[in-house]
């Protein structure tokens, strides 16, 4: 990711330490699957400031993930969000709201 970030003065930032003989470990998850999905860009714009401040970051694409109940464990993309959630040590979240909700996804 580019390291461009023009709102922030690099002389104020520092590095998150290590916790655990490597760089933080996290997860990033986003609720819509919308060509032009606005927690989409939100969750990429929050991995680059978490990679900045030195944490190592994933984004689970919720696309073809099955309703609850509606697939096995062993679907493809229900065990790499459970791999994924395994992987991580701090997590963020990002949903469009839905009626006053988060969405389903």
């Amino acid at each position: 990711m580019p390291e461009r970030l023009p709102n922030l003065d690099p002389a104020l930032l520092g590095d998150l330490p290590p916790v655990s003989g490597h760089r933080p470990r996290i997860l990033l998850l986003y609720g819509s699957t919308r060509e032009r999905s606005f927690s989409r860009l939100l969750v990429l714009e929050a991995a680059r400031l978490l990679e900045r401040f030195g944490a190592e970051t994933r984004i689970f694409d919720p696309s073809g993930l099955p309703l609850p109940d509606d697939a096995p464990l062993e679907h493809p993309k229900v065990r790499e969000l459970r791999d994924l959630v395994l992987w991580s040590e701090g997590q963020v979240w990002c949903s469009p709201e839905r009626h006053g909700a988060l969405s389903a996804v």
